[in-house]
């Protein structure tokens, strides 16, 4: 697969580069930012794939974009079971008897994964220029 792509060094780097801040992110708001640049990562390769039919054919490229389209699924999963967390957590810190003692232990409102006002650029489909 490198030999396919070596001339897209820049696109490979940038998608490993946006794991890898993904992976390192702490908060939600770092952590939705790092997806946001590893989708937009993803979809480029994809484009790259669609650009040249042998490397789309070659099956070592399939099976990492196979795999990456199950990194997607799952940051999807992730997040969503991240978010009904964080629903349960704030609903149970307003319910009796928590909410008396939750503001004085430090429990407070948590914030929601969100893709915010980025979701409809992170979804759309990358432009790639050859030339």
């Amino acid at each position: 697969m490198k030999g396919y792509a070596a001339h897209e060094k820049s696109t490979l780097e940038a998608v490993i580069a946006a794991r890898n801040t993904a992976m390192a992110a702490r908060d939600p708001q770092a952590q939705a930012q790092a997806e946001n640049m590893l989708s937009g990562a993803l979809r480029q390769l994809f484009a790259l794939a669609e650009a040249y039919p042998e490397l789309k054919a070659n099956t070592n490229f399939l099976e990492l974009q196979r795999e990456l389209g199950d990194v997607e699924d799952k940051l999807a999963a992730a997040r969503r079971f991240f978010n009904n967390a964080v629903q349960e957590y704030n609903t149970a810190i307003q319910q009796f008897p928590a909410v008396l003692f939750a503001g004085m232990l430090g429990f407070g409102h948590r914030d929601f994964l969100d893709l915010g006002d980025n979701r409809a650029e992170v979804e759309k489909a990358p432009k790639v220029s050859f030339g």
